[in-house]
């Protein structure tokens, strides 16, 4: 070892031990910074006579001090300012430079640039573009003429039968959900229509409002959806998923749940005797004629994922080009002034979005840095649990945490963590994800922060108290098929399974021997090889020439091929019968023989 290497050792060395040095008094700077913050946040609630917050930071707090995991204290301050009311981004985005700069050490510009480099990574994902598209398409099809064509068609197919009206919403809001991609612009779009039309037909408003804001939630989980979307962007360092199979593995599970609202709405047309509409072909037909190219889309969009002719993101970008071609061109229902609106609405929902993702990436960063997710795994494995208890968990956790925290949220802080965890319990992550997704779509209709009830309530000037008693009937629907959901993953799965399967091997009949050929063995005996080897020459001697078939050995193998391949017109001279040679005499034989041709070839 010459001195450059000795020196190169001693200052790698010193090197190590700096940075153990740095990480150490680095640890306990963001204790204490971690401790005021928290001390902080407790008191803002406590003056805002929030006393369950501050039980809830207390509880975190004491976690904290008895095991020592600093990310119990992060979770408590991340979940304390997020229920204070502090912007999402801001927080995920200076929590997570604060932390990575003390705990992780990363103080310096070289290994900030580490953290630039995921961002710029995310940025290259090509499936981070399906999320602007998708928003774009929404609202011109909320703009546009597209949402009550739909409408207008559903009430014609479905007004007959009883609760029809009820019922055409809740098809509306499925066939709309595949369309937008988002639960919010699915309530406005159908709701501002339908609960007017229904509280005209006699039905009660509660029900009309209940009904629609629940109707609304399946915008995230029938495909394409941007929920999904995010969730595999934010799963794919752990357990990576295509969107494609999430949109493929949701139709099921939201036609699942458009079934029993569509059950539910015929019960209650029933009970309140409300009127129904005749029939009339004349009026299909219209409709039809009218809708068609609102129906069409749908089946292009979802046609076009499944049979793999475009993917997700391709897919949202045909749905932009689609829906202002049709409004523009065909309908003529599109202009500069609606553009316009378009604009605007679609870049500050793109906006929110994107920018919260960006400095979620940073949060996550850390906690991957700081191997979170895997100690959380090797904690869930000290539990001994089977896979149904740990869903019975996560269901209950993801309950509770889509009371508190919107679904851009829960998934950005949430799914990184419980994917691991679900993957080390041989949980499938495609049916996880449809898990995930299902619990946050209930997070919607659930106080203090769903999101559709907010909307609802400033829709369809109604106070928040009045939209949660009304969602309470259909809120109990869809807690039960989360049950069912959970705990039948082929309703989620069965689809993928069946685009996915490849075609089975061609079938061959099994050859079944004649009676004359199997001679079973004397009982009792085990036949040698010698013995199988004579009958098997005595059954082979009985054929029609009547001659004693041999066995060939090696050489008069090797010199028929080398007749045959030479095209000799001759045929070989007979031999006597040979016996059957022994293993050493066919490798001496054939040893001799190779020998004699490298001869032959050297001459």
């Amino acid at each position: 070892m010459g001195p450059a290497e000795r020196w190169r050792r001693r200052a790698r060395r010193r090197s190590r031990r700096a940075r153990k040095r740095a990480a150490a008094h680095a640890g306990g700077r963001v204790n204490w910074v971690l401790y005021l913050v928290t001390l902080a946040l407790a008191v803002a609630a406590y003056r805002k006579r929030k006393i369950g917050l501050v039980v809830w930071i207390a509880l975190l707090s004491g976690v904290f001090f008895f095991t020592g995991k600093t990310a119990f204290l992060v979770l408590g301050c991340i979940s304390a300012a997020l229920l204070l009311g502090q912007p999402l981004f801001v927080l995920m985005g200076t929590l997570g430079m604060v932390l990575l700069a003390t705990v992780s050490g990363y103080s310096s510009l070289d290994q900030q640039v580490l953290v630039v480099r995921r961002l710029l990574e995310l940025a290259g994902k090509e499936v981070l573009l399906a999320i602007p598209f998708f928003v774009v398409a929404g609202e011109l099809m909320t703009q546009g003429s597209l949402a009550r064509r739909l409408i207008e068609f559903m009430k014609a197919a479905f007004g007959f039968i009883p609760g029809g009206l009820a019922v055409s919403a809740v098809a509306g809001c499925v066939f709309f959900a595949a369309i937008s991609g988002s639960s919010p612009v699915t309530v406005v779009a159908i709701g501002s229509i339908m609960v007017p039309a229904l509280v005209k037909a006699k039905y009660p408003e509660n029900f009309s409002i209940g009904l629609l804001t629940t109707a609304g939630s399946l915008g995230i989980l029938i495909p394409p959806s941007i929920p999904m979307i995010v969730y595999s962007i934010m799963v794919s360092s752990a357990t990576p998923v295509d969107p494609t199979d999430l949109f493929i593995a949701g139709v099921m599970p939201g036609l699942f749940i458009g079934a029993l609202l569509a059950g539910y709405s015929v019960a209650q047309g029933v009970r309140f005797k409300i009127p129904r509409e005749p029939f009339s072909g004349a009026r299909l037909w219209e409709a039809t004629r009218q809708g068609f190219w609102s129906l069409l889309l749908p089946i292009i969009i979802l046609g076009g994922i499944y049979s793999g002719i475009f993917t997700a993101t391709e897919a949202s970008a045909v749905s932009v080009v689609y829906a202002l071609a049709v409004e523009w061109f065909i309908h003529g229902e599109m202009d500069r002034k609606k553009l316009l609106a378009v604009a605007e609405g679609s870049m500050t929902v793109m906006g929110s979005i994107l920018v919260i993702i960006a400095l979620a990436i940073v949060l996550n960063y850390f906690l991957v840095d700081q191997q979170v997710p895997d100690l959380m795994v090797e904690w869930l494995k000290t539990l001994n649990l089977t896979p149904n208890s740990f869903l019975i968990i996560v269901n209950v956790l993801l309950l509770i945490v889509g009371c508190f925290m919107d679904i851009m949220s829960a998934i950005l802080i949430i799914a990184p963590m419980l994917a691991p965890m679900a993957a080390a319990m041989g949980i499938n992550p495609i049916h996880m994800g449809i898990i995930f997704i299902v619990n946050l779509e209930i997070g919607y209709l659930t106080p203090p922060v769903g999101l559709n009830l907010f909307v609802s309530s400033s829709l369809f000037k109604k106070g928040l108290g009045f939209v949660i008693r009304a969602v309470l009937p259909t809120l109990l629907i869809m807690l039960g098929s989360l049950v069912v959901i959970t705990w039948w993953p082929g309703l989620s799965l069965g689809l993928v399974e069946a685009l996915k399967a490849k075609p089975p091997p061609p079938v061959v009949a099994p050859v079944t021997p004649s009676p004359e050929d199997v001679r079973p063995p004397e009982p009792g005996k085990v036949k040698s090889l010698e013995e199988m080897m004579r009958e098997a020459k005595e059954k082979g001697g009985s054929g029609a020439t009547g001659e004693a078939p041999k066995v060939k050995s090696l050489e008069e193998m090797m010199r028929e091929a080398k007749q045959k391949n030479a095209g000799a017109d001759e045929a070989p001279a007979p031999t006597e019968p040979a016996r059957v040679k022994s293993l050493e005499e066919m490798m001496r034989e054939a040893k001799e023989k190779a020998a004699q041709e490298d001869v032959e070839d050297a001459r």
